[in-house]
């Protein structure tokens, strides 16, 4: 298994950059290119949305026209509940379950969902906890396991994040 520490230095942390991240911030594709239009990092402005934990340009972008597809992934094969979900933004990931049918139980090319992310990656604190209630609210499946076949209860239980842990071991 590759430890989370190994991985966070290239992931989601690395934040928007490029046209990406200017499209989402003015409201619009960059240089008129629509929503779905990747900058050099692979990134579209809808991703960038989860990364930014931005609920404001989460509910515009749905309005524009076209409207970004919020099955569109970031480099990482992503979908915006992912890193948002990684980064504690409790406010962006309760809108966009409310607002969209995002997938909860999406896969990224790391082989983690949104719930693996928040328990991987997040610190195990209130704002990570509510977004474990949040996700398993939503439907997530607290049984799905990553790539090397860890469950996230497990991945809680090593991490020491007992509030999570409690849970997750609750969901039968």
């Amino acid at each position: 298994m590759t430890p989370a520490s190994a991985v966070r230095p290239h992931h989601e942390a690395d934040g928007p950059t490029g046209r990406a991240r200017e499209s989402a911030q003015d409201g619009g594709g960059a240089k008129g290119q629509p929503f779905s239009a990747r900058d050099d990092r692979e990134d579209t402005p809808w991703p960038i949305t989860g990364v930014t934990g931005s609920v404001p340009m989460m509910r515009v972008l749905p309005a524009a026209d076209p409207a970004p597809d919020v099955t569109l992934t970031n480099r990482f094969g992503g979908v915006s509940l992912i890193p948002a979900a990684e980064r504690g933004h409790v406010d962006y990931v309760r809108a966009v379950l409310r607002a969209t049918d995002i997938d909860v139980d999406h896969v990224n090319r790391l082989g983690w969902t949104a719930l693996l992310e928040a328990v991987i990656l997040g610190d195990g604190g209130p704002a990570h906890q509510e977004i474990v209630e949040l996700l398993i609210s939503a439907g997530a499946a607290p049984h799905l396991p990553d790539h090397d076949g860890v469950t996230p209860l497990r991945h809680a239980e090593r991490r020491g994040f007992r509030e999570i842990a409690g849970l997750l071991a609750a969901v039968r």
